[in-house]
């Protein structure tokens, strides 16, 4: 937040103290500075251009994000689709009958 727009808010909540306060304006719209300042300044905020240009990086990062997921699938159905896919199945496995012998 701009210093500018911390003394207009500043400023706004010294004006609509009571009358009767008002001799103690310039005090209370110091202490109201100081205070917004304090405050913002504990939370973990960032600018706006700081957010914006995360935000541009994660949209570059979806886009190749999006385009591997595309070719793994093009790659997935290739090797699907191809004859030497279907020969290198491994065969079921069964169990095997023993035979009887008969005497």
């Amino acid at each position: 937040m701009r210093n500018d727009s911390i003394d207009r808010l500043a400023k706004r909540l010294a004006e609509s103290v009571p009358e009767n306060i008002r001799a103690m304006r310039e005090d209370l719209e110091q202490n109201f500075r100081s205070v917004l300042r304090t405050s913002l300044a504990r939370l973990d905020l960032v600018t706006r251009e700081e957010f914006e240009v995360q935000e541009a990086v994660l949209a570059r990062t979806r886009q190749h994000c999006d385009a591997m997921e595309a070719r793994v699938k093009a790659l997935e159905a290739s090797l699907d689709a191809s004859p030497a896919a279907a020969s290198a199945k491994p065969a079921k496995k069964g169990k095997k009958k023993a035979k009887k012998k008969i005497p």
